[in-house]
């Protein structure tokens, strides 16, 4: 009998492999009374850590460099109550109120382009490029150049024209469902409608309207007080805790629908909250400083670069979104003195060069 068996055949000389490792997952979990955990990411808790201490340092710089510097203790001791009368009017009227206003509008941008990013599971779907940012602009540029008002009127004209928008575009993206591509496409046309309804208000307006209303488009932080920060930071107080509490849907609603629905999610009622949440963030940060720029469109991609983890990363696109904002606005208060520029000319520089970067390193990798 010729053939051989398997008792017949020789031994592989070669040693066995050893079973490939299971994958390290970079996730820690701390237990909590009652039978609860907590776990968080390790490279997203460092990279967090690591921001936040950046955003300190740009806190200290902003409250103390300028054209009248301040010592770091100086700052403390107005801050804590005393201080020189002189250094408590640079500190509390001037320097404060628009930190504090470049914090929350980077921040509430930062939060919104997560939520709309991730809604439309789409990088470029954020808020100033699928229109709610330039319907805000639209609204409050009504107040401004046809009703007239106060702060508030110009806050409220934000938020009606961003819902307006909001609306608009999600029911003429709603077909079965909103998808996100067809979300980026309704809003890029939409958007560019505004924009020529934008144009045509200033050019019915007077010179000295059309003048501040064109540099408000622009969006500036330049003469930011107390009146533009105490709204936002309300806003902010508010639709930041329901963004958190939503998070968990959210995440579920970027696997898509179907995966969403069968794990017991309601997508389109959540869908709704979340767009409501973050016209909202959109609304007020358009209302305070204007259409500033990218900074929507950055912030969440970049964290998501950083940290390397899964989700819509919320609270680190907020971190991050403050930190450009207060940065770009130190450098358009800096390059030019004394004459400082609008804070939107800056991210939109950064923008730009983050996107050619991006398009330049697709293209190299086969993917443009």
């Amino acid at each position: 009998m010729n053939s051989t068996t398997a008792v017949d055949r020789p031994a592989d000389p070669r040693p066995a492999e050893p079973p490939a490792a299971r994958p390290r997952v970079p996730l820690a979990a701390l237990r909590l009374p009652g039978g609860l955990s907590l776990r968080w990411h390790h490279r997203a808790t460092l990279v967090g850590l690591l921001l936040v201490a950046a955003l300190l340092g740009v806190v200290v710089w902003s409250l103390t460099a300028g054209d009248y510097p301040l010592p770091a203790s100086d700052v403390l001791d107005v801050l804590t109550g005393g201080g020189a009368r002189a250094d408590r009017y640079i500190v509390l009227e001037v320097r404060l109120p628009r930190l504090l206003t470049a914090l929350l509008v980077g921040a509430a941008l930062g939060l919104a382009g997560a939520l709309f990013q991730t809604l439309a599971r789409n990088p470029l779907g954020s808020p100033d490029v699928i229109g709610f940012t330039v319907g805000s602009a639209t609204g409050a540029l009504a107040v401004i150049l046809v009703i007239g008002g106060s702060a508030a009127t110009v806050a409220g004209g934000a938020v009606v024209g961003g819902l307006v928008t909001s609306v608009l575009v999600y029911l003429l993206a709603r077909k079965g469902g909103t998808q996100g591509y067809r979300l980026v496409l309704v809003g890029i046309g939409v958007s560019s409608l505004l924009s020529s309804l934008n144009a045509y208000l200033i050019a019915r307006a007077s010179f000295s309207d059309a003048q501040s209303a064109a540099v408000w488009l622009t969006g500036s932080l330049n003469a930011r007080g107390w009146e533009h920060c105490g709204p936002l930071a309300a806003a902010l107080l508010l639709l930041l805790p329901a963004a958190v509490l939503l998070g968990r849907p959210l995440r579920m609603l970027e696997m898509g629908d179907d995966v969403a629905s069968s794990l017991g999610v309601r997508t389109e009622g959540v869908r709704v909250w979340l767009v409501l949440i973050g016209v909202g963030l959109t609304a007020a940060a358009t209302a305070a400083a204007g259409p500033i720029p990218f900074v929507a469109l950055i912030a969440p991609q970049a964290v998501r670069r950083l940290t390397r983890a899964t989700g819509p990363n919320l609270l680190g696109s907020a971190v991050l979104g403050a930190l450009l904002l207060a940065l770009s606005d130190l450098a358009a208060q800096r390059l030019l003195a004394p004459t400082q520029l609008p804070v939107g000319v800056l991210t939109g520089v950064v923008g730009g060069c983050y996107l050619i970067w991006l398009i330049a390193r697709q293209w190299r990798t086969g993917r443009a």
